[in-house]
């Protein structure tokens, strides 16, 4: 009865269509299906086995990340014991591999095997520096208690113009161009076209993996150096099937994404990831992987990663998060988007809660006039909290790039409270928001965040007030088993230097402001205390 008066608004709606139907219902179908979906979260390792800590994940890089002093991994095996005190329990690093260009962050992928071990690509070190380096990482964040993922990328291998930066030579084969907008219309008759698609790897030898990569290897491409036109072309021949089925269906098939597309229906290319995907974790020691842009990817492969991978020894709670962008079409939300792949992988990865992120997005564009009581409204910590990896930004959402959706600072503090002090999901806090940077740091952000990390279950906030009205302090604790009496937050109140506070529920409980204007105020038994200067009312 719910959804048929819900199918009604929608049909009453003015912005109703066929489409809408089509989609409200497909939702509301996936919706009654999940109920036989396990939840993803339960069944993984979120720390090291026995460790008290509340689970909590850091992205350690930004999209520009460089240190001016050291390698990327070096600065990371320096702050993983500053991380640990923090309590963080997992780390995620950035694409360790080898990328087209020196200065590539690794989504460019051109070597998975290379680590910084080989002279390719203008360099041994990759941007985060030699494979000794990042060993030496993250055996530093395991020392510490903290658990390792990472960023696995295995959809495309990045080609461009010039053979220089990215395959290594071209080939001659057939192919269709094809609708940029709809991959499954054809625009031109098949003819013959020269790509970079020859990966010989020449600086590696075969070592780890002997596998050369061929046009027979990969989909689509974007350049013909042949006719020196771009475009999106799918590779043709008798052994080729065209797009996979099992991807995204924006833009009619979203199998291709960017440089030459691989098909992971290919028996040489399964055996291969399969392979890296156990080496990657033996030579590290991983606990998990982020997966790059699932949506371009087939599914069933991507399904059988995951599970080959977790059947070895010790790696049954194997941690997976997946990224997952919607282009919302119609008045689809990214939530409506995201449940289909809730069911295909039935529990294997949990999936970054990116319609949260939308809302806090809006929420700071639109300051006092959004209702924070919908703040949660179409998010999949609200839907599936068991499968949520909850997050204010990352290296996507930073200012210029692709998906630009950064939160500003009038509502950075409060996203970031309400993912890391609600019970609900797995959060994940950015590098960009914690440390010094040039691309993205607000100090105000990164001492609420390290005032958090420092009193995780007791935090309090200082509204100053203004000439009308009286300002307060407030503090917050999740725990009622905190002691009152020794469970306190310092804070500054600014121009109140040598006043009195008192607690508003109780006048007898006071606390003295010193001369720089800092006072520790207390917690409540009650979870919530809001204290006053004495004499404001």
């Amino acid at each position: 009865m719910q959804i048929a008066g819900q199918l009604i608004d929608v049909m009453n709606s003015a912005r109703f269509s066929m489409g809408h139907i089509y989609y409200q219902l497909r939702y509301w179908l996936d919706c009654l299906l999940l109920k036989w979906v396990p939840p993803s979260l339960p069944a993984m390792q979120l720390g090291l086995h026995g460790s008290s800590q509340n689970p909590t994940m850091v992205q350690f890089f930004t999209w520009d990340a460089r240190h001016p002093d050291m390698s990327w991994w070096e600065h990371l095996a320096k702050e993983a014991p500053h991380l640990a005190v923090l309590g963080f329990t997992q780390i995620w690093l950035p694409p360790p591999n080898k990328a087209m260009e020196q200065t590539g962050r690794g989504y460019d992928a051109y070597d998975l095997w290379d680590l910084g071990e080989f002279d390719q690509k203008g360099s041994v070190a990759t941007r985060w520096g030699t494979k000794e380096d990042l060993l030496r990482a993250c055996g530093a964040a395991r020392q510490c208690n903290m658990n390792v993922i990472i960023d696995a990328v295995l959809n495309s291998c990045t080609t461009v113009h010039k053979h220089k930066l990215g395959a290594d030579r071209t080939e001659a084969f057939r192919a269709v161009r094809v609708d940029p907008l709809n991959r499954l219309r054809d625009i031109e008759n098949e003819r013959p076209v020269k790509g970079w698609t020859a990966f010989d790897f020449p600086g590696r030898l075969g070592k780890y993996s002997s596998m050369r990569w061929s046009f027979n290897h990969f989909t689509g491409l974007d350049w013909d150096e042949l006719a020196q036109t771009k475009g999106i072309f799918r590779i043709s021949s008798e052994i080729h099937k065209g797009w996979s089925r099992w991807v995204d269906t924006e833009n009619g098939n979203y199998d291709y994404l960017l440089g030459v597309d691989i098909d992971h229906r290919h028996p040489e290319v399964r055996d291969d990831l399969f392979s890296w995907g156990s080496w990657i974790l033996d030579t590290t020691g991983a606990s998990g992987f982020r997966l790059d842009a699932i949506k371009h990817m087939d599914r069933r492969f991507l399904l059988e990663f995951i599970k080959r991978t977790r059947n070895h020894p010790g790696r049954k709670r194997l941690f997976a998060v997946s990224e997952y962008w919607s282009a919302k079409p119609l008045n689809e939300s990214s939530l409506q988007s995201i449940t289909p792949y809730i069911r295909a992988f039935h529990g294997q990865t949990s999936f970054f809660d990116v319609p949260l992120h939308e809302n806090f997005h809006r929420a700071s564009e639109a300051g006092a006039s959004y209702d924070l009581r919908t703040i949660f409204e179409g998010s999949l910590v609200k839907l599936r909290p068991e499968d949520a990896v909850t997050f204010v930004d990352n290296h996507d959402t930073q200012i210029g790039q692709s998906l630009e959706s950064w939160v500003d600072t009038n509502f950075k503090a409060q996203a970031y409270a309400l993912i890391l002090l609600r019970c609900h999901g797995y959060p994940c806090v950015f590098y960009g928001d914690l440390y010094p940077n040039d691309e993205c740091f607000d100090e105000g952000t990164s001492r609420i965040l390290k005032n958090y990390f420092e009193h995780r279950n007791c935090i309090g906030f200082v509204r100053m007030g203004d000439s009308d009205h009286a300002g307060c302090v407030v503090v917050l604790n999740n725990d009622p088993m905190l002691d009152p009496t020794t469970s306190k937050v310092r804070m500054n109140v600014g121009i109140h230097q040598g006043a009195t506070f008192h607690s508003l529920f109780d006048d007898t409980r006071t606390v003295a402001i010193d001369h720089d204007g800092w006072g520790a105020f207390p917690s409540s038994e009650d979870c919530v205390e809001v204290w006053i200067k004495t004499g404001e009312h």
